[in-house]
């Protein structure tokens, strides 16, 4: 395929997905290799900020999305009759800040650095789309992990999680593994007497 035919291809996805299209997919559909696609899709968003053009096109990590340009802001809120999405609170800034650096994060993690319930600034990132559910950690009580999405990278124009500026992490350490309680009838005569010397 043709470069241009290749960008006008990529353009109409875009356009009507609406939101991320990862470039596996695009190189699946159009039968492409990854590498001209990127080439493609950077050579068309260059040509749409150059030509400063209402829509601009993405990176997101590993996928492209296409967006009205940042100028067309006022009139699109007007044409539209939006409204500007809340602001975050401090709760809530503080529990995606260390959601976005220690991901993926259990709510426990969460409350052991802010030292208070995270329950309710959890609730409402997620409502947000700004975090997503990651599974859950093999430990007991096997907790939910929590990891930002691409919501969160259009949000505060990121390409990747790796331009976020550089902070001092907390070592928070490994989960403590619960020893299982040792059943009598199994021990040796040598753990016994181990056991009753050192209960004395």
């Amino acid at each position: 395929m043709e470069q241009i035919e290749l960008q006008r291809a990529i353009e109409a996805i875009l356009f009507a997905a609406g939101e991320r299209v990862e470039i596996a997919q695009l190189s699946a559909v159009l039968q492409t290799d990854a590498k001209e696609i990127v080439s493609a899709t950077n050579a068309l968003a260059d040509e749409l900020a150059f030509n400063r053009r209402g829509i601009r096109i993405l990176r997101l990590e590993n996928g492209y999305q296409m967006v009205s340009s940042g100028e067309m802001a006022d009139y699109i809120t007007q044409a539209l009759e939006t409204r500007k999405p809340p602001k975050l609170s401090s709760s809530q800034l503080e529990t995606l800040t260390i959601i976005a650096y220690y991901q993926p994060a259990t709510k426990a993690m969460v409350e052991q650095l802010r030292g208070v319930d995270s329950s309710y600034s959890i609730g409402a990132l997620l409502n947000k789309k700004l975090i997503e559910d990651a599974g859950r950690l093999n430990v007991p009580g096997r907790p939910i992990q929590y990891r930002t999405t691409a919501n969160f990278l259009r949000t505060f124009s990121l390409s990747s999680l790796e331009e976020l500026p550089p902070i001092e992490k907390v070592n928070l350490g490994e989960p403590e593994e619960i020893e299982e309680p040792v059943d009598p009838d199994q021990m040796t005569l040598e753990e016994v007497q181990a056991s009753q010397q050192e209960s004395i």
